[in-house]
């Protein structure tokens, strides 16, 4: 009989190693294929991890890779960073094309962040409902400062 711990390792290592399966798994009926699927994942890192290596906590930016083409959205504090974050992103490998929909103000507040989320969360309900259906996989919906983008093909 196996012993309780090494049960508990067992378990651990399995939990590990299907780990790196997750992004595969949760694809779900998303229509791209699972490669541009996995580099949109890889491109709204790197990007992420870049801009937060030169900005810190100074800019809030949003980055969105779909079908390698690249939504930025969020707020810096000037045009010269603005344009710096477009070159950012396009020095990411893969990345197709760049819209960047970044606003030159004040940073979001967390209940104007809660309220997109919910605006979000809205709007992929309602691609459920009425005659003409549509699989919310098929869209991604990303909304900033209450502006809704639609991104899917």
């Amino acid at each position: 009989m196996i012993s309780r711990r090494l049960s508990l390792l067992l378990l651990s290592a399995v939990a590990v190693s299907i780990s790196a399966c997750v992004p595969v798994l949760t694809k779900g009926d998303d229509r791209r294929t699972t490669g541009i699927y996995i580099e949109d994942g890889s491109i709204e890192d790197v990007a992420n991890q870049r801009i937060k290596e030169k900005y810190k906590d100074s800019v809030h930016v949003n980055i969105t890779s779909y079908n390698r083409m690249v939504l930025v959205t969020g707020e810096v504090p000037n045009e010269t960073v603005k344009t710096e974050i477009t070159r950012i992103v396009g020095g990411v490998q893969n990345v197709k094309d760049i819209n960047n929909e970044l606003v030159i103000g004040p940073l979001a507040s967390l209940s104007s962040r809660s309220g997109d989320a919910l605006v979000t969360g809205d709007v992929k309900a309602r691609f459920m409902q009425g005659k003409e259906r549509a699989k919310a996989d098929h869209v991604k919906v990303v909304t900033e400062n209450g502006v809704v983008y639609l991104i899917g093909l």
